[in-house]
């Protein structure tokens, strides 16, 4: 089989296994979709206002890809390292690629179908509104902004056990989705916490997407920041994997 086949079988199977427990699929969905229900929708000033509302439903996106990412990678990757059935098939001669594409298809596929809910609550129920053009270019972004996101789970995953990955992406998630501008937007943030988040990753990403879908600027340093970030957490993934793989099968 070639890579390409090798890769589409693995998508999914971890499709399917994931679709096996619908709670999974419910919490990936419900969480942003709720924020925006119960937050955004009932303050007039916000729904009713087409830029703001349009930033709510990016910024809110933001943290539902970044949610995923985090999740699907870190911890899916450290429940899989404790199955018997992993080492097996870390040792075939396919190698790492195929299995490490076919997790990204399927946070990929998990992320855009959390969107479909927030999507819709934000154009049923807000002044939400977005061009073609820029809500094809936004999904796009989505995938650029997740990308660090997807190295920092894959570390989490294979740097630490099934248990310990739940709390250390629960622990390093809410943070940075917060001090990100990710709950509430940035303009309210004390000078202080305004500078701090400008270094995040997760501020950086949701302003650039915001960009996309309303013309607000984003700061200047946003795109550095997310290149920095994405390739600091790449290095961190690619070092815990082949750490995992030289502790277990030396």
């Amino acid at each position: 089989m070639t890579t390409l086949q090798l890769t589409a079988l693995h998508a999914r199977y971890q499709v399917l296994e994931t679709l096996r427990i619908p709670v999974a699929v419910i919490g990936n969905m419900l969480f942003p979709s709720l924020a925006m229900f119960f937050f955004v929708v009932p303050q007039e000033a916000v729904a009713g206002d087409p830029v703001a509302a349009t930033a709510a439903v990016g910024q809110l996106a933001m943290f539902s890809v970044m949610s995923t990412c985090m999740f699907t990678f870190g911890v899916g990757a450290a429940e899989d390292r404790a199955l018997p059935f992993d080492p097996y098939v870390r040792t075939l001669p396919a190698g790492p690629m195929p299995r490490l594409l076919g997790r990204m298809l399927t946070g990929g596929f998990f992320a855009l179908l959390g969107l479909v809910p927030l999507v819709v609550i934000g154009w049923l129920f807000t002044a939400a509104t977005v061009t073609p053009a820029q809500f094809l270019l936004a999904g796009l972004v989505i995938v650029g902004v997740a990308l660090p996101f997807l190295g920092l789970g894959l570390g989490i995953g294979y740097s630490t056990s099934a248990k310990a990955a739940i709390a250390v992406v629960q622990v390093i998630l809410f943070p940075i989705a917060f001090a990100g501008g990710l709950f509430m937007p940035p303009q309210v943030f004390p000078d202080w916490l305004d500078a701090l988040s400008r270094a995040l990753p997760s501020r950086a990403g949701r302003d650039l997407l915001v960009e996309t879908l309303t013309d607000l600027p984003a700061y200047a340093g946003a795109l550095p920041v997310l290149l920095g970030w994405g390739a600091l957490f790449m290095v961190f993934a690619l070092w815990a994997y082949r750490r995992d793989e030289g502790r277990r099968f030396r």
